[in-house]
């Protein structure tokens, strides 16, 4: 597997929080010099599947509110590791690993919603990979 490089090489790695820099020319003439960024890149290794998560309460589906995705990745982050690789990214939307099983991971978070008492109980979760 060839790994692709997110920035430049940079030419210190040392500065700004230990991330590579790169140097960005100022275009105008009044603002001559460089300026140094921090170069960050994705880590798409590990997010490697995009999914939407939503709720279907009588016939009509909602994006599940991020509140409550955030809730379950912090539950997860300590207490469950095979669900660790979850980011909730907007309403209605997560990022997860590839080792990930979403019918575990749609159980998991239905159970969880549940106890929270976010999820009425004549609702559903839909959980689907974009």
């Amino acid at each position: 597997m060839v790994r692709q490089q997110c920035f430049p090489p940079a030419r210190s790695c040392s500065a700004g929080y230990g991330l590579p820099t790169r140097y960005v020319k100022r275009s105008t003439p009044a603002q001559r010099g460089t300026i140094r960024l921090p170069a960050m890149c994705l880590n798409q290794e590990m997010f490697a599947r995009r999914i939407r998560v939503d709720y279907e309460e009588n016939g009509q589906r909602h994006p599940c509110p991020m509140k409550w995705m955030d809730s379950f990745s912090m539950r997860n982050f300590t207490n469950a590791s095979l669900f660790d690789d979850t980011l909730p990214v907007a309403d209605g939307l997560m990022e997860i690993g590839a080792k990930v099983p979403l019918d575990e991971l749609k159980t998991a978070m239905e159970d969880w919603f549940r106890k929270k008492s976010y999820l009425p109980q004549n609702a559903t979760l839909v959980l689907a990979e974009t």
